[in-house]
Parts: C-alpha cells; structure tokens; sequence
C-alpha cells in the first residue's frame, strides 16, 4: 500500500520520530488488526465449507456406518462443491475414531459417524475413555433400522415363543455371537434374556462382523442379533433363518417376520447412525450441516437406495439429536446395569 506516494515502511518510519508518533503508530496498527480480524471469524462460518471435509468413521469398510457415510459424503460433496474423504479408523469399540474427532479441532471439517457404542454406550463399559462422548456437538442422526435375531437352521425353533421354550428346557445350550462387548449385536441379546430370563452363552468376536456371520452361518454358533442389511442375503438363500425383528412392527423385506414384541412386550432392537462434531462446534455449523444432510436424505436415489438396504432415513435437527442420544444413552445404561456387565 502506498501513502502520498510513500512506501509502507517509509511510513511507519515517519511515525517513529517521536514517543507520541510511536503510541498513535502502535494504536493504529492494533486498531487496523482488530478489524480485520473481527469479519473473519464471521466469514468463516458464513462461508463454510471452504474446503475438503473428512469424515471419520470408526469402524472397519464396507459396514452400514460406512456405506452410508459415503453416501452423505457424496451428496454434501455435490452441494457445495468441495470434497469430502471418508476414513475409516476402527478398533476399541469405535473409541479409536471417536477420539480422533473429539481432539480435532472445531471448526466442521472433521466429522464422526458413527453407530451406538461411541457416542452412547462406551462411557459405562469402559473404566476411562479419553474423550467425553456426551460433549461432541450433535448434527444429525442419519438413520435406523430394526435389528433381526438369526439363528442357524440346526435350531428347531422357527418363533420367538419357541426359542424361548426350548431355551429354558435346555439351559445354556446356546450360545450367541457379537461383534465384541457392548455392541448393539451383545446388548440386544442380553436384553433379549433379561425380559425373557433364559440363558446362553456370550462368543464376542473381536475382528468384526464378518467372522460371527461366517460362524454362525457354519453353524459354530446359534443366534445372532443384528442389523437385517448385513443377513438378509443369507436368510433369502436359507443359510439362516430369521424368528423376529427389532421394530414394533413387521418390515417390508422379511414381512413374514413377526416383531419380537408380539411376543415379548417392550423388546425393541434397533440400529441407528449419527453424525456429531468435535466439541464446541458452532451451532451455526452444526446447524447448516444438519439442514443440507436433511436435505440429501430426501434426494429419491438416496430413499431408493435406504429401501433397497431396509433402512429408515430420519435427518433430525442438532437438538432433536441431543435429545434422542441423551435416550439411547440412558436406555442402554439400564441395560447395561441389569446385565450387570461390568466396565473393561
């Protein structure tokens, strides 16, 4: 910037003539700074984003998290023209993803998606988690879907009343699969035996959902909870068999599967997705966040394809979402405390 033809150094060399020239060259400077700072704190959320968005998921590819944090990925990539990089960091029960989150910074280009345990489960099964899952500042949740209990087709029982009367004719003959404790597959389960007080047996599986499907589709497991788009091409082909779902309500891809409450009143079961932001997001960002996912999930590809996977797109606002993981924290730590499971 020039000044009466004089160079901004020149100028500031002037003012250092005199100790009052110097106060007026300090205040000014300090003056120019503040305002030039405060339009950029606006324009940052005003304008966002301005560049890439990662989402972070914290589970292994090709799960329901997944799947759909790149569908949402590509159509916020779509509206506002700048790219959105899914990463996938599993491990401790989602902790490990959930974590890189809550420490980065808040400013909406870092997100989580993420299944139950992270957000609303891990604080009671874990002595020390280095993240506060209750401070991530809430967006939206994404989706649900009912969960469907499988058993393999070596068991006789073809009903949930059937199951249960052969389960307490034989005590402890079963046992079930999960994808480790305090996942939504285990917590359904041991919900499923308090309100029906039979037993079985706990085989957690560490490395994922993919060996307890191959186990139990084997046979060297008995039964199984969880989320109907990962079984529902081996229940079509017969390699396992569905007795009962999770929704209060019959679903239309296993309409001849009655809900596990008809049976068991009060039981429900179900897998739901939510995006939240590190701590102290601005709400201004949470909020447009919210508002363009809402807006993706009521794209028809985007419906067709949540059919197509029997899942229920939902798109809630931030404090529609604060509410329901408030819920779903509280409901899993009842049953959490029942099972008398105890923290790792």
């Amino acid at each position: 910037m020039c000044t009466n033809g004089l160079t901004a150094q020149a100028f500031a060399g002037r003012l250092q003539a005199t100790p009052s020239m110097r106060s007026v060259m300090v205040w000014i400077w300090t003056a120019v700074a503040l305002l030039a700072a405060a339009p950029r704190v606006g324009l940052t959320q005003g304008n966002y984003p301005n560049r890439s968005i990662k989402i972070i998921v914290p589970i292994v590819p090709g799960t329901l998290p997944d799947t759909l944090a790149r569908l949402i990925g590509d159509k916020l990539a779509s509206k506002w023209g700048q790219a959105v990089i899914v990463e996938n960091r599993g491990g401790a029960s989602g902790n490990i993803g959930a974590e890189a989150v809550a420490r980065s910074d808040p400013d909406g280009y870092t997100l989580l998606v993420s299944q139950p345990p992270p957000v609303a489960i891990n604080q009671y099964l874990f002595a020390k988690l280095n993240f506060d899952p209750l401070a991530f500042a809430p967006v939206s949740i994404i989706s649900t879907s009912p969960n469907v209990l499988v058993v393999h087709p070596k068991i006789t029982a073809n009903t949930i009343a059937e199951l249960i009367t052969y389960a307490k004719a034989n005590p402890d003959a079963l046992n079930y699969a999960s994808t480790g404790v305090g996942g939504t597959p285990h917590l359904s389960t041991e919900l499923f035996k308090s309100m029906t007080g039979i037993r079985a047996s706990h085989v957690p599986y560490s490395r994922g959902l993919a060996p307890a499907i191959t186990d139990l589709i084997a046979g060297r497991v008995d039964m199984m909870f969880t989320n109907i788009t990962d079984v529902l091409q081996h229940i079509r082909s017969g390699a396992l068999k569905a007795i009962g779902v999770g929704s209060d309500r019959p679903v239309p891809a296993l309409s001849n599967v009655p809900p596990i409450g008809d049976t068991v009143p009060g039981f429900q079961s179900t897998t739901w997705i939510a995006v939240v932001a590190p701590p102290k997001t601005p709400s201004e960002i949470a909020t447009k966040l919210s508002q363009t996912i809402v807006e993706a999930l009521q794209l028809p590809d985007v419906i067709k394809r949540y059919h197509d996977m029997s899942i229920t797109p939902v798109g809630t606002s931030p404090a529609e979402t604060a509410v329901f993981l408030r819920n779903e924290s509280e409901r899993w730590r009842q049953v959490i405390a029942s099972a008398k499971i105890k923290p790792e």
